[in-house]
């Protein structure tokens, strides 16, 4: 017994050093902690991973890689207007942007697959979302190099553009859980 106590304490200090030594870990672990609801689906990686440098289609029509949101935390999603699930979701990626919505934050949502210009518009003229940009990937080629195998997938990237976190299926992205899990990621980064 004394044996088996000496081990368990070892591994607290060894775990307690660990994160002071990789400040990422202990942040990981206070995000997660902040995760409730449905927000529970929200998977945290134990190191920011880097993402996909495919290009996509803007709003406006021109290219961007998602090295183009840089210098912001991003909640990206990945949706298409046949999706009844993203249909459920994207209202409440609206309110989220309409509620934390700055230079340190953006929600990004990127239509994945065949999804025309004014289905997509349609789409969102009849969930009443205006905040949020229409960005397309009509080939799937960025959804396919970021690991997207069903929809929705959203992603979340730190400031220097790797991902730090994803959730598969929809979720209550206005929920005070991701509000929460957002407002500390902005502060924890600045």
């Amino acid at each position: 017994m004394r044996g088996m106590k000496s081990v368990l304490l070892g591994l607290g200090l060894y775990t307690g050093l660990a994160m002071l030594a990789n400040p990422a870990i202990a942040d990981m672990s206070t995000y997660e902690a902040l995760r409730e609801g449905d927000m529970r689906k929200l998977i945290f990686h134990s190191a920011p991973e880097p993402v996909s440098d495919v290009t996509f289609t803007a709003e406006d029509g021109s290219e961007m890689t998602l090295a183009d949101l840089q210098g912001q935390v991003t909640v990206l999603n990945f949706w298409a207007t046949w999706c009844a699930p993203c249909r459920a979701e994207m209202p409440g990626l609206s309110n989220l942007q309409a509620a934390l919505g700055s230079d340190d934050f953006e929600v990004v949502t990127i239509a994945t697959g065949r999804n025309p210009r004014p289905a997509m518009e349609r789409f969102f003229a009849e969930i009443e979302v205006d905040n949020l940009p229409l960005h397309a990937d009509p080939k799937q080629t960025l959804a396919r190099s970021m690991g997207v195998l069903g929809l929705p997938i959203t992603v979340i990237l730190d400031r220097d553009g790797m991902e730090i976190a994803r959730l598969q299926g929809d979720a209550h992205w206005d929920s005070d859980s991701a509000k929460a899990i957002v407002s500390a990621l902005t502060e924890g980064e600045s």
